[in-house]
C-alpha cells in the first residue's frame, strides 16, 4: 500500500473511531474530552470534529458537548433495521397489535425527542394517526419519559434544566421537580406511561427494548383514546409488550445472518 492510501485508510479509522466514541460514550463529551480519550492531538481532534459537524453527523449542544445528528441516527438505524430484519420485526408488531387491539410501534431517542421508526396501526375507524418518521417530546409521552429515566442522575438533570416543558394539554406536567418524580417512579417499574399528557384523550404505555449490553436504545409503545382503553387497561398488557420488545431485541442484536 502506497504512503497516501495507507494514510486515508488512517484518516478513515480515526473518523470512525471519533464516531464511535461519540455515539457509545456514557457521557456527552467536547472536542478536548475525545482528544484525551482518543489520544488524539487537540489539533487534530477539533478538525475531525468540526468535519463531522459541517457535514451534519454530529452537533454540539448549548454546553458545547458532541451529540449524534440526524445523518449518524440515520445511519445506526439504518444498521439496526436493515432490510434483513423487517420481516420479523414487522411481523412481532403486527402479532402484537392483533393481540392488544391497538396501534403499537417502535420509538428511537433523538436529543429532546422521540422518533417513531417503526409501527402497525390498529384497524379501527378511530385511531391517533403519528406516521413512521413523526417526533414527539421526550417530557410527555410514554417512551420519552422511560427513556429519560434511564439516564444517569447528572445527565437527566441537566437535560431536563434545558428542557422547555411546553404544556400540550391540560394534564402535561411542566414543573421540572415534578417530571423528575414521575421519572424515578417510572425508573423503578421499567414502564412509561402518558396519561393524556401528549395528546388529549390519548393514554400510552413502553416498555423499553434493549441493546446486548444491557442499555436502551429504543421503546415499544401502545397507545390508544381513552374512548377505547384506559391508561389501566393498556397496563395490563405489559407483560406482552415485555415478551415481544425482548424478541425484538434478540433480532437487531443477532450478528448472525439468520435473521
Amino acid at each position: 500500500m502506497s504512503e497516501i492510501k495507507r494514510e486515508k485508510a488512517s484518516s478513515i479509522v480515526r473518523i470512525l473511531e471519533v464516531v464511535e466514541a461519540i455515539s457509545t460514550h456514557e457521557s456527552p463529551m467536547s472536542p478536548t474530552d475525545l482528544g484525551v480519550l482518543l489520544d488524539i492531538p487537540k489539533p487534530t481532534a477539533h478538525r475531525l470534529v468540526t468535519t463531522l459537524i459541517e457535514e451534519g453527523f454530529v452537533y454540539t449542544d448549548m454546553r458545547g458537548h458532541l451529540m449524534p445528528a440526524d445523518r449518524l441516527h440515520s445511519i445506526s438505524l439504518g444498521v439496526m433495521y436493515s432490510r434483513r430484519h423487517t420481516a420479523l420485526r414487522q411481523a412481532i408488531l403486527k402479532k402484537l397489535s392483533s393481540q392488544i387491539g391497538e396501534t403499537c410501534g417502535i420509538a428511537i431517542p433523538s436529543g429532546a425527542e422521540m422518533i417513531y421508526y417503526d409501527k402497525v396501526e390498529a384497524n379501527w375507524p378511530l385511531r391517533v394517526h403519528l406516521p413512521v418518521g413523526s417526533k414527539v417530546p421526550a417530557w410527555c409521552s410514554a417512551s420519552g419519559k422511560l427513556y429519560l429515566s434511564t439516564l444517569p442522575d447528572a445527565r437527566r438533570h441537566a437535560v431536563i434544566k434545558n428542557m422547555v416543558l411546553e404544556k400540550l394539554t391540560k394534564k402535561t406536567i411542566t414543573d421540572p421537580a415534578l417530571l423528575e418524580q414521575q421519572l424515578q417512579s417510572i425508573k423503578s417499574t421499567g414502564i412509561g406511561l402518558d396519561d393524556e399528557e401528549f395528546i388529549g384523550g390519548m393514554s400510552a404505555v413502553s416498555v423499553p427494548i434493549y441493546s446486548d449490553d444491557g442499555k436502551l436504545f429504543a421503546c415499544l409503545f401502545c397507545h390508544a383514546p381513552l374512548t377505547r382503553k384506559s391508561l389501566d387497561e393498556l397496563q395490563s398488557y405489559v407483560g406482552l409488550l415485555r415478551s415481544a420488545a425482548e424478541e425484538i431485541a434478540d433480532i437487531i442484536n443477532s450478528k448472525t445472518s439468520a435473521y
